[in-house]
């Protein structure tokens, strides 16, 4: 079953890793996100996702800069070359502590979202099954699960092309409607920024969240050959493509319907597709949304569980978890994992709103700590590369060095956002120990 020394098998390619990660991050952020980011910012949200994706891009090209010169490794051997392996050890165990909380949240609103379909099977019963397809799938090769990752990460892609096309049609009037708005519904109710500038910037807490994920192509490159070469390209491509699926959709969304009537109690793409009055739209929407987070979670899962077995590898955590099985998965972390799932599922019988609220805010303010990580990672390192770097992010240091200032400013705008005290709490609460346990695992070792 499981092997002493386990290894990861290099099945991936670039499709399987463009796709793994965008379905990482197009789950429950844009679909029920969106309704959020929409009511704080109307139409010019999408300023906000524009300015988030820049970051994003500086970061993903971090990874890739230092994946050209230190090949075979992922993002946590970054920070470790840079930082050590204390600061690696606080960032591996919070990437974890992130993922393992959107698996749980997607799971649940897996459930949520089958019982539909499913009115009289309970809610913990349908999320237990979602949960157990999901480790289902993790279990098997690599390969197979990257084959698998990219037709489930496809499906939800494609259905947002039909999304856009269909919305963009009844917006310009070229299919037949009651109503074509054409670009009234950008102008109107307060205009294309009815809550002005300082709203983009309240509505980046959301949008972060939303994009949290897209550095899973910095856990792949154990599992990819030729990361170092492939990597580049893909960043470019993969940035331009998550851009686009969120800022279209969202300019479809507020075309179509004034940001004032995009209510919170239900996803915007629902209520865009019901106003439509096309038959079985609600059906086609749920199966959307249940394919969308059932992807969004198998992402979560391998993201928790390469970390853990990169970590385990290091010693860092539990040597059983650097066990794998016949076909190269991690099985032991994966065990983890459901253990988890199921606690996850099992809160969300006895309080599944207190569980959303707390678990929401979690994914962004970790993903803010994990991004300055990479790109403080990059920054320390380039002056000491043991080979010349085949790609290197643009106007270092100065890009790389706002890049972490816009990010560090949203970290602390995400510490005295009421809404979240809560969330950041416990997030503030899991960081102390860590960084305590850190002190004791690696007494008397100094941070590089």
């Amino acid at each position: 079953m499981g092997q002493a020394e386990g290894k990861l098998q290099k099945k991936l390619k670039p499709r399987h890793i463009s796709f793994m990660a965008m379905g990482g991050v197009i789950g429950t952020g844009i679909f029920k996100g969106s309704a959020e980011t929409i009511g704080l910012a109307g139409p010019g949200v999408v300023v906000s996702y524009i300015i988030a994706g820049l970051l994003l891009l500086v970061v993903m090209a971090a990874m890739a800069e230092m994946a050209t010169v230190y090949p075979n490794r992922n993002m946590k051997d970054f920070v470790r070359e840079a930082f050590g392996e204390k600061v690696s050890f606080v960032m591996g165990w919070m990437y974890c502590f992130m993922w393992l909380s959107v698996c749980v949240i997607e799971i649940i609103a897996a459930g949520s979202f089958l019982q539909y379909w499913f009115p009289a099977v309970p809610l913990w019963v349908l999320s237990l099954a979602s949960a157990a397809f999901i480790i289902l799938i993790n279990l098997l090769s690599v390969g197979t699960f990257g084959e698998f990752e990219f037709w489930l990460a496809g499906i939800k892609i494609a259905m947002i092309i039909i999304f856009i096309a269909l919305g963009a049609g009844l917006i310009f009037g070229m299919i037949p409607s009651e109503h074509t708005p054409y670009l009234e519904n950008y102008t109107k109710s307060g205009g294309f920024l009815p809550n002005g500038w300082t709203s983009v910037f309240s509505a980046m807490l959301v949008v972060m969240f939303s994009y949290g994920g897209s550095e899973l192509i910095g856990l792949t490159l154990t599992e990819t050959e030729n990361a170092e070469r492939i990597l580049p390209k893909v960043v470019g491509n993969f940035i331009l493509r998550i851009i686009l699926f969120f800022t279209l959709p969202i300019l479809v969304i507020c075309g179509l319907i004034p940001w004032n009537e995009v209510g919170p109690e239900s996803s915007p793409f629902v209520q865009v597709l019901s106003s439509t009055g096309l038959s079985g739209a609600a059906h086609i929407m749920n199966f959307i949304l249940v394919t969308a987070v059932l992807s969004a979670a198998n992402s979560g899962i391998y993201g928790a569980s390469r970390m853990l077995f990169s970590m385990a590898a290091a010693g860092e955590a539990p040597q059983t978890l650097a066990k794998t099985n016949r076909k190269g998965s991690p099985v032991y972390t994966l065990y983890l994992c459901a253990v988890i799932l199921l606690a996850g599922a099992l809160l969300g019988f006895f309080a599944q709103d207190q569980l959303f609220r707390v678990l929401m805010a979690v994914p962004g303010f970790v993903v803010m700590l994990v991004w300055i990580c990479i790109a403080l990672s990059q920054l320390k390192l380039r002056g000491k590369y043991p080979v010349k770097p085949a790609f290197k992010v643009w106007g270092y240091p100065y890009v790389t060095g706002a890049v972490i200032l816009c990010l560090s400013v949203i970290a602390v705008m995400f510490l005295f956002d009421q809404q979240n005290r809560l969330s950041i709490g416990i997030c503030l609460a899991v960081l102390l120990v860590l960084i305590v346990w850190s002190f004791i695992r690696f007494r008397g070792q100094r941070s590089a």
